[in-house]
């Protein structure tokens, strides 16, 4: 797991490095403070005149101004380095996500991988801070302070050494009880932002519903379990205060009194008032130092946990590859299905997809009709391979799927869903997701192509018209024909119509197959529609049924043959013939 999160360092190792050689500068310097300033006091105590006095001070000023100096540099590569990673890494999961097949997003959902690339990412940057820096200075710290108070004087330093293994064996217990919490806390996260996604999304049929009330209790409920679980650690985490000031009060008051012995006791001379100074001082840097240690295994303990959860979508292998030598070119729009068998994922007991034979000729305008639930989606996804057949095969012009080079295979296919979604940003910039390259005279070909261009050039800006997130300022039927156009920029050799022209009245309907008949003939049109009037003039419509192919043909044959059609055709013609019915 280390190794593979250094990975995302790269650039910034030269920081990384520097962090930690200016840290131990830093302590180095520190450590050697609290010995001259002791010097100083026994040579005022001594009785010395101003000149000793100023040298010393001169000393302590540039000890200081350099310990200054190394603070502030490794703070400033301590920055450069922890951001650095952690914008690494994010781009690391973002683009490792991207590359994702459906069936991989589906074993994570939205929410989770939202906190792990924000809340997680974040910790292991914490972490990463603490351990180029506060990993290596409070060790360091120990050390040396240790060092320069046996150098000091050997027989007081012994009290640091009983005391040290009480605080630690404290600290160490206290960690150890909080880290499961932690561990816990990252799961109910999940939970709590899957609770906001969820609400915001439907915020709708929230509001329509008046459900407000219920979605407010479901989220405290999430958001109440993660904050009793951090109740728990802190209070834990609190005890370190105590445990930090009883070890620090004793410390002062044996090394006071002892101290105060060696001074004025019996053995008086054997320890000077400087010394005693300094070694209250090594106490408390010791102690400090084991405190931001404690810290430091907390973070460690969260980012572990945090790191593991990265680590899961970072080992995560897209269950569609390239193959050795892909194929990049699509010679046609023809579609074979051959024996096509399918399901989400192994362990489902049932298949979306069974027996599924099929030919679709190149440029042929194809209908796909069914109920609810009856695969009309997976058999669409399967062509563009989002997802992989379970059995059987899919060619398109005349090649299996699986032997295309993936984004040569899916820049030949246009797929328009019935909720497509519009970007944040101009029409322009949203319909040349289609084309990037693509003229203004090409943006509106496509528009009057999708019966779009007549309502943009109604908004004041044009094709300059900002378009909110989501397209949330447009209609729904204008949401989905600037969908119908964005996909026909790419010129794909097959376009998809997943139920996309649902929210547009059955005139507009109409002349977009038209513009379609005439302006794309060569493209292979597959329309999945609830609306018979949508795919009555296709070439060849296909009635799904449980996942299978009841019926193949046109309006006129299915009508007279399928009573499936029949039974769809009459319900939405309410004036038909009685007698056809029968």
């Amino acid at each position: 797991m280390i190794k593979k999160l250094a990975g995302a360092i790269r650039e910034y190792k030269l920081p990384s490095i520097l962090t930690p050689l200016f840290v131990a500068f830093e302590v180095v310097v520190e450590c050697i403070i609290p010995f001259v300033t002791a010097q100083l006091i026994d040579k005022i105590r001594g009785g010395v005149d101003v000149a000793v006095i100023a040298k010393y001070g001169g000393i302590l000023v540039v000890l200081a101004l350099v310990s200054l100096t190394c603070g502030a540099l490794a703070g400033h590569f301590c920055a450069t380095a922890s951001s650095g990673f952690g914008k690494n890494l994010r781009r690391d999961l973002f683009s490792r996500v991207q590359g994702f097949s459906f069936a991989n997003i589906d074993k994570f959902s939205t929410s989770s991988l939202v906190t792990r690339l924000t809340t997680d990412v974040n910790n292991l940057q914490n972490a990463y801070m603490m351990v180029i820096r506060s990993a290596v200075r409070s060790p360091f710290m120990v050390v040396f302070s240790l060092v320069m108070a046996f150098k000091m004087c050997p027989r007081m330093s012994t009290i640091f050494v009983a005391v040290i293994p009480i605080l630690v064996f404290g600290l160490a217990l206290i960690t150890k009880k909080a880290m499961p919490i932690f561990r816990r806390v990252f799961k109910k996260y999940d939970t709590l932002n899957n609770s906001v996604q969820e609400n915001v999304k439907g915020m709708r049929v929230v509001k329509s519903y008046v459900r407000e009330a219920y979605e407010e209790k479901k989220f405290d409920t999430a958001s109440v379990d993660v904050r009793n679980d951090f109740v728990r650690a802190e209070k834990l985490l609190a005890l370190n205060a105590p445990l930090m000031q009883f070890c620090s009060k004793s410390i002062t008051i044996c090394v006071s009194y002892f101290g105060a012995r060696l001074i004025i006791g019996t053995n008086e001379g054997a320890m000077q008032v400087g010394q005693l100074s300094g070694l209250i001082t090594y106490g408390m840097q010791i102690l400090m130092s084991l405190m931001m240690l404690s810290m430091l295994f907390v973070m460690l303990t969260m980012a572990i946990e945090s790191g593991r959860r990265v680590c899961e979508v970072l080992d995560e292998e897209s269950t569609l590859k390239n193959p050795e030598n892909p194929i990049d070119i699509v010679a046609d729009g023809s579609i074979d299905f051959r024996d096509v068998t399918f399901k989400y994922s192994e362990k489902a007991e049932r298949y979306a997809l069974e027996g599924i034979n099929l030919h679709i000729e190149s440029g042929e305008t194809v209908g796909i009709i069914g109920g609810t639930g009856s695969s009309k989606t997976t058999l669409i996804q399967l062509i563009s391979r989002l997802y992989d057949v379970t059995d059987g095969a899919v060619y398109v012009g005349g090649v299996d799927v699986r032997n295309y080079d993936i984004e040569t295979l899916r820049n030949q296919v246009a797929v328009v869903l019935q909720k497509n979604v519009l970007f944040s940003g101009t029409i322009k910039e949203n319909l040349r997701w289609g084309d990037k390259n693509a003229t203004d005279e090409e943006l509106i070909e496509a528009a009057k192509s999708a019966c779009a261009h007549e309502f943009i050039e109604s908004f004041p800006d044009g094709y300059d018209t900002y378009i909110e997130q989501g397209g949330t300022n447009v209609s729904g039927g204008q949401r989905q024909r600037l969908c119908i156009a964005r996909a026909l920029l790419k010129k794909p050799k097959i376009l998809i119509l997943d139920d996309s022209t649902s929210a547009v009245d059955t005139k507009t309907d109409a002349l977009i197959r038209k513009a379609f008949r005439e302006n794309i003939p060569g493209t292979t049109k597959l329309i999945i529609a609830q609306r018979i009037s949508s795919v009555q003039d296709a070439d060849q419509i296909i009635v799904l049924d449980g996942g299978r192919v009841d019926a193949v043909g046109t309006h006129e044959q299915l009508l007279a043959d399928n009573e499936i059609y029949k039974e769809v055709y009459y319900s939405q013609n309410k004036a038909g013939d009685e007698d056809g019915r029968s």
